[in-house]
C-alpha cells in the first residue's frame, strides 16, 4: 500500500485501500489537500468527491485525518459545520 499525503489523489488512495468497492471508480480525481479546502470552505463534500456514499466519505475523512495527524472527529466536525 502506497503512503498517502496531501497531494495524493483521493481516488487512487481509496482504490488502493478498497479495491473491490465499485463506487470508488466514480470518485473525482482530486487531492486530499483539495478535499481539505472543500471542508474548510463549507462546500458540499459529496458533490466534490463525486459519490454520494457515507462509507466512502467516512473512509476519505479517516485518510485525511491520518494525513493531517488529527483525530477523525476534527474532520467530521468541520464537515458538520457545512450541513
Amino acid at each position: 500500500m502506497e503512503a498517502i499525503n496531501e497531494n495524493s489523489s483521493i481516488k487512487k488512495a481509496y482504490l488502493d485501500r478498497h479495491p473491490h468497492d465499485e463506487l470508488a471508480n466514480q470518485l473525482n480525481d482530486v487531492t486530499f489537500y483539495e478535499l481539505f479546502r472543500c471542508l474548510d470552505n463549507y462546500k458540499d463534500v459529496y458533490e466534490f468527491i463525486g459519490v454520494y456514499d457515507s462509507f466512502i466519505r467516512e473512509n476519505l475523512f479517516s485518510m485525511l485525518a491520518e494525513i493531517m495527524d488529527e483525530d477523525y472527529d476534527v474532520i467530521y466536525e468541520q464537515w458538520m459545520k457545512a450541513i
